[in-house]
């Protein structure tokens, strides 16, 4: 199984949309990857070319419908909300300043995508050949509708849940 968490990047991208956005107006930043490392150097996943930001500043890890971060021992360090941290989670509407930057962070569902786009990416990223599993005998073909619920009749519902004198105890 690739990456970490459920289904690695490529399919939690269907699953929950984080974003940083710049408290000076800037363009909102997505946070695509589990793991994103934040610095000023070019190896990480957010480059910051800031003089007050560290090289490996402080990670953020997006998991379960979470968002969560480390400060990696920086200079100036990494606040949520006002407040130095080590580690912290990040719920929406919170207030990330990473040294001198601050964002705003928003959480919220993906953008919508075909439930077959998403059931065939995650059967391939487990392994399985989706090809295969929709062509398997007893398993439904994209083009077939749904089956029918059954018809039901209020007589019949009447008759389902209307218990009958054998149903009772005997009077003592």
């Amino acid at each position: 199984m690739k990456g970490a968490g459920w289904g690695g990047p490529e399919v939690s991208r269907f699953l929950m949309k984080a974003q940083l956005i710049p408290l000076d107006g800037g363009p909102p930043i997505d946070i695509v990857r589990d793991i994103t490392l934040v610095g000023r150097k070019e190896y990480c996943d957010l480059c910051v070319p800031d003089q007050s930001i560290s090289k490996a500043h402080c990670v953020i890890v997006k998991t379960d419908g979470l968002l969560l971060v480390r400060d990696l021992a920086s200079t100036n360090g990494t606040k949520v909300n006002g407040q130095r941290i080590r580690r912290a989670a990040l719920l929406p509407g919170d207030e990330l300043q990473v040294a001198g930057l601050k964002f705003r962070v928003h959480l919220g569902p993906s953008e919508s995508v075909p439930v077959e786009e998403v059931k065939t990416e995650l059967m391939t990223e487990f392994g399985m050949d989706p090809e295969a599993a929709a062509e398997r005998p007893g398993s439904p073909s994209a083009s077939a509708p749904p089956p029918s619920p059954p018809e039901l009749r209020a007589d019949s519902i009447y008759q389902m849940s209307a218990p009958s004198s054998e149903d009772m105890p005997a009077p003592e």
